[in-house]
């Protein structure tokens, strides 16, 4: 008898034995990017933004690398703009509500993409796996 004609939800990510079959190996960067730009509203137009710019660019490269291991491609041009807009080396002059925008957008992509970046789990990679 399946889950779902118990009444209960049919989770598709995990096998019949209740073991995970993916990873969500963006979740964590893509939150803690996410929660470094909400503190960054503060700091926006001051010097020590550039703390700011670094994590960003940082965890957005991060999390474009996972991405490409899920083999989820869509996700990587905007995280490749996220970093490239936020690069701290070569910085953009955006000011005003255009800024307080693209932080919003960042922030929202941040989460939507450490919510559905998955890689799945081999079979060497399974838990209690004997060698």
């Amino acid at each position: 008898m399946s889950t779902s004609s118990r009444g209960g939800t049919n989770n598709s990510n995990r096998d019949r034995y209740g073991a995970p079959t993916v990873r969500r190996t963006a979740l964590a960067p893509g939150l803690l990017a996410a929660i470094a730009m909400l503190a960054g509203f503060a700091l926006i137009g001051q010097s020590s933004f550039v703390i700011i710019e670094y994590v960003v660019a940082i965890f957005a490269l991060i999390i474009a690398w996972f991405a490409v291991q899920a083999k989820q491609w869509w996700w990587i041009p905007l995280l490749l703009t996220v970093a490239v807009i936020w690069n701290p080396v070569f910085p953009f002059s955006f000011s005003g509500a255009y800024w307080f925008g693209a932080q919003y957008l960042a922030i929202l992509l941040f989460v939507l993409v450490a919510v559905f970046v998955k890689v799945p789990i081999t079979e060497e990679q399974k838990p209690g796996r004997v060698r």
